[in-house]
């Protein structure tokens, strides 16, 4: 059983959290820090995002995030080289490595899936890579038993949901807003109808992103979801961090009353 998988069996119907966090942002040396602190503070996964010059499904946040770490020389090979020294003291944590087609191409997908195996990711979700189109890279996830994370939407149809599900594996990743990440806030009773949607069509666990930004945001959408993921509001908050310390004591702050609030379902 993938580490995945096994994660979510072991939490035994409690919730799981997903922070996202940029590579490389606020700064190269602090990320893996944050992967850390992250977990101590009840992070269950882990969804790294990988730089990208033209992150069309990120708000200005992540945008701003994914900038200033291309700026500072991360891109995709030194985002999976940080997994690497992440998993030198973390052997159980999944790593969903989140970005684009386009930098994933240009590395070879037999080169980047193969460099992801060897640090230590779990598995990948392509926003702009949907399963009619990703035979090729499916394929060769498949055969290094990593997972693809798919992306279903409020506007998917229930014909292509049913299409979707059947492609995925590891989770099954609901956008909550029409729009990019950290745009709006969501409307619970909506995500809610359309996570009971999903679950009819797979076994996987469903988690929720996009609109996600606070204790009472997570538990509005985790009634029905099996998880929540957090990323522009934890990214902003980490903005002006300088060093490890500093980092540690936003992360605590922003991710234990989520936690707390969490376990308490």
């Amino acid at each position: 059983m993938s580490r995945l998988l096994q994660t979510f069996r072991d939490l035994d119907n409690k919730k799981a959290l997903i922070p996202f966090v940029t590579a490389g942002y606020p700064h190269p040396h602090l990320t893996v820090d944050i992967m850390h602190e992250l977990v101590r503070q009840g992070a269950d996964v882990i969804e790294l995002g990988m730089p990208f010059s033209d992150p069309m499904a990120d708000g200005p946040v992540i945008q701003k995030s994914s900038e200033s770490a291309i700026k500072q020389g991360i891109g995709i090979e030194k985002t999976i080289d940080l997994v690497k020294q992440f998993r030198q003291q973390n052997n159980s944590t999944p790593v969903v490595l989140m970005g684009y087609l386009n930098p994933v191409e240009c590395m070879g997908h037999d080169h980047f899936v193969s460099a992801a195996k060897s640090a230590g990711v779990d598995a990948l979700l392509l926003v702009d890579s949907p399963p009619e189109e990703s035979s090729d890279i499916l394929q060769q996830l498949k055969t290094n038993q990593l997972e693809q994370i798919f992306l279903i939407a409020p506007t998917t149809t229930e014909k292509r949901m049913t299409m979707i599900c059947e492609h995925a594996s590891g989770f099954v990743y609901y956008v909550a807003l029409k729009g990019v990440t950290g745009s709006a806030d969501l409307d619970a009773d909506s995500v809610n109808a359309d996570i009971k949607k999903i679950k009819q069509h797979t076994d996987l666990p469903v988690a929720v992103g996009f609109g996600v930004k606070d204790a009472a945001s997570a538990v509005a959408v985790a009634e029905v979801a099996d998880a929540v993921v957090i990323g522009s509001a934890l990214v902003s908050a980490l903005g002006d961090c300088d060093d490890a310390a500093t980092a540690a004591k936003v992360i605590a702050d922003f991710i234990k009353p989520i936690r707390t609030a969490l376990d308490s379902l």
